[in-house]
């Protein structure tokens, strides 16, 4: 959901945020090469569906690792977007890849979290309560990008500070591998996630409310 995406249809300005900003200035080097979008955006998606395999695995060092994959892969993210910008080589394949990778990506991180905690306190339950709020997750993104769709990308942006977006929390994750603090983190998860889907419904309700109006 972050604005990096293949689209080409943000132009760069001075508010960015700051991992786009170290984006772009580690992907200039490409400009000139054979690189492509599409390139970086696969790179992130093996990065992510690598995490999500560490993550599953239940044992804490892997899970360390693959949290700090997932935060890595976060950021390449932006990365994509960036050189797509620069080079001029933005295509329609190219945004859907990115945002179905995406989409894939923050899925599979819940539904791999509570499968790696399935012998642990909460038993087959964690399996449940990954699926749950990576199910949720699911419809988060597909509803975003249906608010894009109706009401433009402006207009169906999600709350940001300066130079940072709501999402870049995920870039703390680590912390939670780390704290070992996975097992309360998956229940914040399947509390928060559709709490923050039904959230963003009634938010995106209240955008087309004003706009009729």
């Amino acid at each position: 959901m972050n604005e990096s995406s293949e689209g080409g249809w943000i132009s760069p300005s001075a508010s960015r945020p700051l991992d786009a900003r170290l984006a772009r200035r580690l992907v200039a080097p490409l400009e000139s090469t054979r690189a492509t979008p599409n390139h970086l955006t696969t790179l992130r998606l093996v990065l992510g569906l690598s995490a999500a395999a560490l993550l599953a695995n239940g044992n804490i060092a892997w899970a360390n690792v693959g949290a700090f994959v997932f935060a890595f892969s976060n950021f390449v993210d932006h990365t994509d977007g960036e050189l797509a910008r620069m080079s001029g080589a933005s295509s329609r394949f190219g945004h859907w890849y990115d945002l179905i990778s995406d989409a894939l990506i923050h899925t599979l991180l819940f539904a791999a979290l509570g499968y790696g905690l399935r012998n642990g306190a909460l038993g087959d339950w964690a399996v449940l309560m990954g699926a749950a709020a990576g199910a949720a997750v699911a419809f988060i993104f597909w509803l975003h990008m249906h608010m894009e769709a109706v009401l433009g990308k402006s207009d169906a942006s999600l709350p940001s500070a300066r130079y940072f977006e709501i999402e870049d929390v995920l870039y703390l994750f680590p912390l939670v591998t780390l704290l070992q603090i996975r097992t309360p983190f998956l229940v914040a998860a399947v509390i928060g996630a559709p709490a923050f889907a039904v959230w963003l419904g009634v938010y995106f309700l209240r955008l087309r409310r004003s706009e009729a109006a």
